[in-house]
Protein backbone atom coordinates (compact mmCIF):
# COMPACT_ATOMS: atom_id res chain seq x y z
CA UNK A 1 0.00 0.00 0.00
CA UNK A 2 3.01 2.07 1.06
CA UNK A 3 4.35 1.71 -2.11
CA UNK A 4 1.45 2.41 -4.14
CA UNK A 5 1.08 5.59 -2.53
CA UNK A 6 4.46 6.83 -3.55
CA UNK A 7 3.98 5.78 -6.63
CA UNK A 8 0.85 7.56 -6.93
CA UNK A 9 2.61 10.62 -5.77
CA UNK A 10 5.19 10.62 -8.27
CA UNK A 11 2.97 10.33 -10.77
CA UNK A 12 1.00 13.27 -10.05
CA UNK A 13 4.03 15.32 -9.12
CA UNK A 14 5.24 14.31 -12.95
CA UNK A 15 1.78 15.01 -14.31
CA UNK A 16 1.47 18.25 -12.60
CA UNK A 17 3.96 20.47 -14.58
CA UNK A 18 2.13 18.99 -17.56
CA UNK A 19 -0.84 20.59 -16.02
CA UNK A 20 0.56 23.61 -15.60
CA UNK A 21 2.05 24.27 -19.22
CA UNK A 22 -1.41 23.46 -20.81
CA UNK A 23 -3.08 25.52 -18.30
CA UNK A 24 -0.88 28.43 -19.23
CA UNK A 25 -0.71 27.72 -23.30
CA UNK A 26 -2.18 30.82 -25.39
CA UNK A 27 -5.35 30.52 -26.79
CA UNK A 28 -5.24 31.64 -30.58
CA UNK A 29 -7.76 33.54 -31.97
CA UNK A 30 -8.49 33.51 -35.62
CA UNK A 31 -9.89 36.60 -37.26
CA UNK A 32 -10.61 35.98 -40.78
CA UNK A 33 -10.04 39.54 -41.96
CA UNK A 34 -7.54 42.48 -42.13
CA UNK A 35 -6.44 44.46 -39.43
CA UNK A 36 -8.07 47.30 -38.60
CA UNK A 37 -11.15 46.31 -39.63
CA UNK A 38 -14.73 45.63 -37.84
CA UNK A 39 -13.86 42.48 -36.65
CA UNK A 40 -10.44 42.93 -35.80
CA UNK A 41 -10.46 46.34 -34.03
CA UNK A 42 -13.78 44.79 -31.87
CA UNK A 43 -11.60 41.01 -31.05
CA UNK A 44 -8.64 43.66 -30.26
CA UNK A 45 -10.67 45.88 -27.73
CA UNK A 46 -11.77 42.61 -25.88
CA UNK A 47 -8.64 40.94 -25.73
CA UNK A 48 -7.08 42.32 -22.39
CA UNK A 49 -9.99 41.81 -20.09
CA UNK A 50 -10.86 38.00 -21.40
CA UNK A 51 -6.70 36.86 -20.85
CA UNK A 52 -7.00 38.18 -17.89
CA UNK A 53 -9.83 36.30 -16.92
CA UNK A 54 -8.36 33.28 -18.42
CA UNK A 55 -4.89 34.01 -16.62
CA UNK A 56 -3.52 33.31 -20.20
CA UNK A 57 -2.28 35.58 -23.35
CA UNK A 58 -4.65 36.00 -26.11
CA UNK A 59 -2.96 35.63 -29.56
CA UNK A 60 -5.08 37.37 -32.21
CA UNK A 61 -3.56 36.21 -36.07
CA UNK A 62 -5.17 37.46 -38.55
CA UNK A 63 -6.38 35.18 -41.73
CA UNK A 64 -7.98 36.83 -44.45
CA UNK A 65 -9.35 35.95 -47.39
CA UNK A 66 -12.46 34.20 -49.23
CA UNK A 67 -14.56 36.10 -47.51
CA UNK A 68 -13.61 34.48 -44.30
CA UNK A 69 -13.57 30.92 -45.31
CA UNK A 70 -9.62 30.39 -45.46
CA UNK A 71 -9.92 31.55 -41.57
CA UNK A 72 -12.64 29.86 -41.00
CA UNK A 73 -11.16 26.74 -42.18
CA UNK A 74 -7.85 26.90 -40.13
CA UNK A 75 -10.40 26.33 -36.97
CA UNK A 76 -12.38 23.87 -38.30
CA UNK A 77 -9.59 21.78 -38.38
CA UNK A 78 -7.90 22.28 -35.19
CA UNK A 79 -7.91 20.22 -31.71
CA UNK A 80 -11.49 20.68 -30.17
CA UNK A 81 -9.74 22.14 -26.88
CA UNK A 82 -10.41 25.61 -26.68
CA UNK A 83 -6.76 26.57 -27.68
CA UNK A 84 -8.10 27.72 -31.18
CA UNK A 85 -10.93 30.21 -31.75
CA UNK A 86 -13.12 31.77 -34.68
CA UNK A 87 -13.52 34.91 -34.61
CA UNK A 88 -16.64 35.84 -37.10
CA UNK A 89 -19.55 38.59 -38.52
CA UNK A 90 -22.47 37.87 -39.87
CA UNK A 91 -20.99 36.60 -42.72
CA UNK A 92 -21.14 33.27 -41.35
CA UNK A 93 -24.28 32.92 -42.35
CA UNK A 94 -24.01 34.52 -45.42
CA UNK A 95 -20.63 32.39 -46.16
CA UNK A 96 -22.52 28.74 -47.17
CA UNK A 97 -24.59 30.18 -49.77
CA UNK A 98 -21.44 31.62 -51.30
CA UNK A 99 -18.71 29.46 -51.15
CA UNK A 100 -18.94 25.72 -52.64
CA UNK A 101 -17.14 23.07 -52.15
CA UNK A 102 -15.62 23.84 -48.98
CA UNK A 103 -13.71 20.71 -46.69
CA UNK A 104 -15.56 21.83 -43.93
CA UNK A 105 -19.56 22.76 -43.35
CA UNK A 106 -20.08 25.93 -41.15
CA UNK A 107 -23.17 24.48 -39.67
CA UNK A 108 -21.20 21.46 -38.02
CA UNK A 109 -17.88 22.62 -37.55
CA UNK A 110 -17.93 25.07 -35.26
CA UNK A 111 -19.68 25.53 -30.98
CA UNK A 112 -21.03 28.86 -30.68
CA UNK A 113 -19.46 30.61 -27.56
CA UNK A 114 -20.70 33.77 -26.75
CA UNK A 115 -21.83 36.82 -28.92
CA UNK A 116 -20.09 40.16 -27.88
CA UNK A 117 -21.33 43.16 -30.05
CA UNK A 118 -24.24 44.34 -32.39
CA UNK A 119 -23.87 47.11 -34.84
CA UNK A 120 -27.16 48.43 -36.65
CA UNK A 121 -27.04 49.26 -39.97
CA UNK A 122 -28.17 52.65 -41.16
CA UNK A 123 -30.11 54.06 -44.56
CA UNK A 124 -28.50 57.33 -45.40
CA UNK A 125 -29.86 59.10 -48.44
CA UNK A 126 -27.38 62.11 -49.59
CA UNK A 127 -28.03 65.84 -48.51
CA UNK A 128 -29.99 66.53 -52.10
CA UNK A 129 -32.16 63.53 -52.18
CA UNK A 130 -35.88 64.44 -51.29
CA UNK A 131 -36.28 62.28 -48.26
CA UNK A 132 -36.66 62.95 -44.97
CA UNK A 133 -38.54 59.65 -43.74
CA UNK A 134 -38.31 56.41 -45.08
CA UNK A 135 -41.99 56.81 -46.12
CA UNK A 136 -40.52 59.97 -48.85
CA UNK A 137 -37.50 57.86 -49.56
CA UNK A 138 -40.15 54.87 -51.11
CA UNK A 139 -41.92 57.01 -52.66
CA UNK A 140 -39.00 58.81 -54.51
CA UNK A 141 -37.91 55.75 -55.11
CA UNK A 142 -41.31 54.60 -56.85
CA UNK A 143 -40.56 57.92 -58.66
CA UNK A 144 -37.81 57.72 -59.82
CA UNK A 145 -38.58 53.48 -60.88
CA UNK A 146 -35.32 52.54 -58.84
CA UNK A 147 -32.47 53.94 -56.83
CA UNK A 148 -29.19 52.51 -56.05
CA UNK A 149 -27.39 52.02 -52.91
CA UNK A 150 -24.20 51.20 -51.95
CA UNK A 151 -23.01 48.84 -49.25
CA UNK A 152 -19.83 47.38 -48.01
CA UNK A 153 -20.30 44.77 -50.15
CA UNK A 154 -21.90 41.65 -51.52
CA UNK A 155 -23.65 39.22 -48.82
CA UNK A 156 -23.54 42.25 -46.11
CA UNK A 157 -26.37 42.76 -43.86
CA UNK A 158 -26.21 46.27 -45.35
CA UNK A 159 -26.75 44.16 -48.97
CA UNK A 160 -29.15 41.89 -47.69
CA UNK A 161 -31.40 45.15 -45.66
CA UNK A 162 -31.50 46.90 -49.01
CA UNK A 163 -32.87 43.72 -50.74
CA UNK A 164 -35.56 43.03 -48.05
CA UNK A 165 -36.75 46.30 -48.27
CA UNK A 166 -37.38 46.28 -52.22
CA UNK A 167 -38.77 43.24 -51.32
CA UNK A 168 -41.49 44.01 -48.66
CA UNK A 169 -41.96 47.53 -49.62
CA UNK A 170 -42.24 46.73 -53.39
CA UNK A 171 -39.81 49.37 -55.15
CA UNK A 172 -36.71 48.80 -57.15
CA UNK A 173 -33.53 49.54 -55.78
CA UNK A 174 -30.12 48.84 -57.35
CA UNK A 175 -27.33 47.50 -55.21
CA UNK A 176 -23.97 48.93 -55.93
CA UNK A 177 -21.16 47.16 -53.53
CA UNK A 178 -18.00 49.13 -52.62
CA UNK A 179 -14.63 47.55 -51.20
CA UNK A 180 -16.09 49.01 -47.28
CA UNK A 181 -18.51 51.45 -45.71
CA UNK A 182 -15.97 54.23 -45.79
CA UNK A 183 -15.64 54.36 -49.60
CA UNK A 184 -19.55 54.20 -50.23
CA UNK A 185 -20.02 57.27 -47.15
CA UNK A 186 -17.93 59.31 -49.03
CA UNK A 187 -19.25 58.89 -52.31
CA UNK A 188 -22.87 59.56 -50.45
CA UNK A 189 -20.90 62.63 -48.88
CA UNK A 190 -20.10 63.97 -51.92
CA UNK A 191 -23.53 63.21 -53.78
CA UNK A 192 -22.35 60.76 -56.23
CA UNK A 193 -24.08 58.05 -54.35
CA UNK A 194 -28.37 58.60 -53.51
CA UNK A 195 -27.94 56.64 -50.23
CA UNK A 196 -25.93 54.38 -48.46
CA UNK A 197 -26.99 51.21 -46.17
CA UNK A 198 -23.74 50.99 -43.78
CA UNK A 199 -22.80 50.41 -40.15
CA UNK A 200 -22.93 53.71 -38.15
CA UNK A 201 -19.55 53.51 -37.55
CA UNK A 202 -19.15 54.71 -41.10
CA UNK A 203 -21.66 56.66 -41.81
CA UNK A 204 -22.49 58.93 -38.27
CA UNK A 205 -19.20 61.67 -39.38
CA UNK A 206 -21.28 62.25 -42.62
CA UNK A 207 -24.39 62.88 -41.13
CA UNK A 208 -22.90 64.57 -38.48
CA UNK A 209 -21.43 66.55 -41.10
CA UNK A 210 -24.92 67.26 -42.73
CA UNK A 211 -23.12 65.90 -45.68
CA UNK A 212 -26.00 63.27 -45.64
CA UNK A 213 -29.66 62.67 -43.61
CA UNK A 214 -30.39 59.27 -41.57
CA UNK A 215 -33.01 57.91 -42.74
CA UNK A 216 -33.97 54.50 -40.45
CA UNK A 217 -31.78 51.62 -38.88
CA UNK A 218 -32.30 48.05 -39.99
CA UNK A 219 -32.40 47.20 -36.60
CA UNK A 220 -35.32 45.60 -34.72
CA UNK A 221 -34.89 48.52 -31.59
CA UNK A 222 -32.87 51.79 -32.06
CA UNK A 223 -29.47 51.13 -30.76
CA UNK A 224 -25.91 51.95 -31.55
CA UNK A 225 -24.54 55.60 -31.94
CA UNK A 226 -27.49 56.55 -34.39
CA UNK A 227 -30.59 55.44 -31.60
CA UNK A 228 -32.48 58.57 -31.96
CA UNK A 229 -33.66 57.39 -35.62
CA UNK A 230 -36.62 55.46 -36.37
CA UNK A 231 -36.11 51.91 -37.48
CA UNK A 232 -37.55 50.42 -40.67
CA UNK A 233 -39.45 47.95 -38.31
CA UNK A 234 -41.60 50.96 -36.72
CA UNK A 235 -41.68 52.66 -40.16
CA UNK A 236 -44.57 50.40 -41.51
CA UNK A 237 -42.26 47.34 -42.14
CA UNK A 238 -42.92 45.36 -38.57
CA UNK A 239 -40.62 42.66 -38.04
CA UNK A 240 -38.01 43.91 -40.15
CA UNK A 241 -34.27 43.27 -38.24
CA UNK A 242 -31.20 42.96 -39.93
CA UNK A 243 -28.11 43.67 -37.16
CA UNK A 244 -24.63 42.83 -37.87
CA UNK A 245 -22.93 40.85 -34.94
CA UNK A 246 -19.30 39.62 -33.66
CA UNK A 247 -19.29 36.32 -31.72
CA UNK A 248 -16.48 33.84 -31.24
CA UNK A 249 -16.87 29.99 -32.32
CA UNK A 250 -14.96 26.79 -30.95
CA UNK A 251 -14.02 23.59 -33.11
CA UNK A 252 -17.39 21.03 -33.07
CA UNK A 253 -16.60 19.13 -30.44
CA UNK A 254 -15.24 21.31 -27.67
CA UNK A 255 -15.44 19.86 -24.22
CA UNK A 256 -18.55 22.16 -22.47
CA UNK A 257 -16.85 23.16 -19.31
CA UNK A 258 -14.56 24.51 -21.71
CA UNK A 259 -16.83 26.83 -23.59
CA UNK A 260 -18.25 28.29 -20.06
CA UNK A 261 -14.71 28.98 -19.53
CA UNK A 262 -14.60 30.90 -22.75
CA UNK A 263 -18.11 31.93 -21.95
CA UNK A 264 -17.29 33.60 -18.72
CA UNK A 265 -14.23 35.24 -19.85
CA UNK A 266 -16.04 36.75 -22.79
CA UNK A 267 -18.80 37.65 -20.29
CA UNK A 268 -15.73 39.51 -18.61
CA UNK A 269 -14.87 41.77 -20.95
CA UNK A 270 -18.62 42.61 -22.09
CA UNK A 271 -19.58 43.30 -18.68
CA UNK A 272 -16.36 45.91 -18.24
CA UNK A 273 -17.69 49.50 -18.65
CA UNK A 274 -14.18 51.12 -20.00
CA UNK A 275 -14.49 48.29 -23.32
CA UNK A 276 -18.21 48.95 -23.39
CA UNK A 277 -17.08 52.38 -24.36
CA UNK A 278 -14.35 51.89 -26.09
CA UNK A 279 -16.72 49.56 -28.19
CA UNK A 280 -19.32 51.83 -28.41
CA UNK A 281 -16.52 54.66 -29.93
CA UNK A 282 -16.52 52.17 -32.72
CA UNK A 283 -20.13 51.83 -33.33
CA UNK A 284 -20.58 48.69 -31.92
CA UNK A 285 -22.78 48.28 -28.46
CA UNK A 286 -21.73 45.49 -26.18
CA UNK A 287 -23.81 42.19 -25.72
CA UNK A 288 -23.36 39.66 -23.43
CA UNK A 289 -25.02 36.40 -24.79
CA UNK A 290 -23.80 32.72 -24.01
CA UNK A 291 -23.43 29.90 -26.16
CA UNK A 292 -27.07 28.95 -26.31
CA UNK A 293 -28.26 32.55 -26.68
CA UNK A 294 -25.79 33.07 -29.68
CA UNK A 295 -26.95 29.93 -31.57
CA UNK A 296 -30.11 30.91 -31.02
CA UNK A 297 -29.29 34.27 -33.10
CA UNK A 298 -27.32 32.03 -35.40
CA UNK A 299 -29.76 29.61 -36.65
CA UNK A 300 -32.44 32.61 -36.92
CA UNK A 301 -30.24 35.16 -39.03
CA UNK A 302 -29.32 31.75 -41.46
CA UNK A 303 -32.72 30.91 -41.97
CA UNK A 304 -33.73 34.57 -42.38
CA UNK A 305 -30.85 34.76 -45.22
CA UNK A 306 -31.86 31.61 -46.91
CA UNK A 307 -35.27 33.16 -47.42
CA UNK A 308 -34.36 36.03 -48.29
CA UNK A 309 -32.23 34.94 -51.08
CA UNK A 310 -35.04 31.91 -52.40
CA UNK A 311 -38.22 34.63 -52.25
CA UNK A 312 -36.20 37.54 -53.75
CA UNK A 313 -33.46 35.68 -55.98
CA UNK A 314 -31.09 37.75 -55.19
CA UNK A 315 -27.27 36.98 -56.44
CA UNK A 316 -24.56 36.70 -53.23
CA UNK A 317 -21.88 36.12 -56.79
CA UNK A 318 -18.95 38.87 -56.43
Amino acid sequence: MQTRRLVLGAAAMLAAPRVAAAQARPVRVVVPFAPGGQSDTVMRLLQPKMSEHLGVPIVVENRPGAGGAIGAGVVAAAPPDGSTLFFDSFGFVVQPLVQRGLPFDYATAFAPVAQVVAAPYVLVVTRGFPANDLADFLAEARRRQGVPYGTPGIGTPGHLAGALLAHRAGVALEHLPYRGGAEAARDVAAGNLPCAIGTANSLKPVVDAGRARGIALTSADQRGSLAHLPTIAASGFPGFDLTSWNGIFAPAGTPRDVVARLEAAAAAATSDAAVRDRLAATGNDAVTAGAEQFGAVIRRDAEMVRRLVSETGMSLAG
